[in-house]
């Protein structure tokens, strides 16, 4: 991975309850968070007494490297907000500036935890489909905004590969959103979902209180038997 190819953008330990309708049962869980970047539901769950480990290959740079990518990207993002913002939904955000606050808050509180969270093993450098865990080393992963979200730059193999290694170290999987960029079901979930049944996982399409992107409103949930 290049630093430079990467587009930081932070999600809150409020958001991550809501697009995975987690309870108060769910976070006190052993929970890996798949492909969270810069978010700091890590950091806040830590702070809550919860157990979390989260991996994302930008954790391989170190904190000021972050810090410097989110700075040089962070205008050019902001920019393509307002220029898509019909594609949202403007509920839980009042406008593009507040979404942008509330992005930068939760980036910061990462950047502030993260030196103290790789130390203690809770950040870990990896990605999908190959994950550096135990068979069923946690009772919940989370996998947020990449696989189904990028279904044209990631193939349905791929797709696959990453949710049988979900399932491998999780007794239950929940992946948000299953929408693309383009506000249209994943062409590979259908797939997905045939081949995770016949491998005796059981999945749904269920629900979620969280609404943002036009389109997004289920999560997939993979449970091995």
């Amino acid at each position: 991975m290049e630093l430079a190819n990467v587009v930081p953008w932070g999600r809150s330990l409020k958001e991550y309850r809501a697009m995975f309708e987690l309870s108060n049962d769910d976070l006190n869980t052993r929970i890996l968070g798949c492909g969270d970047g810069p978010a700091s539901f890590n950091a806040e769950a830590t702070e809550q007494g919860c157990e979390v480990i989260s991996c994302d290959p930008v954790y391989q740079f170190k904190v000021e490297e972050v810090r410097r990518r989110i700075d040089q990207v962070y205008p050019e993002i902001m920019a393509k907000m307002q220029q898509a913002a019909d594609d949202y939904i403007w509920d839980a955000f009042d406008s593009v500036e507040q979404l942008g606050e509330v992005r930068m808050n939760a980036m910061s509180r990462f950047l502030s935890d993260f030196d103290a969270g790789y130390r203690q093993g809770r950040y870990v450098s990896a990605s999908l489909p190959r994950l550096p865990f135990a068979d069923s080393e946690f009772d919940l992963a989370l996998c947020s905004h990449f696989l189904f979200l990028y279904s044209d730059h990631v193939d349905g193999a791929a797709h696959l590969a990453s949710m049988r290694e979900l399932c491998r170290v999780a007794s239950e999987v929940r992946v948000f959103p299953v929408v693309s960029l383009n506000g249209k079901t994943s062409k590979h979930l259908d797939s997905v979902i045939s081949a995770l049944s016949a491998d005796g996982v059981t999945v749904s399409l269920q629900p979620v209180s969280y609404g943002f992107q036009k389109g997004a409103t289920e999560m997939l949930v993979a449970k091995s038997a």
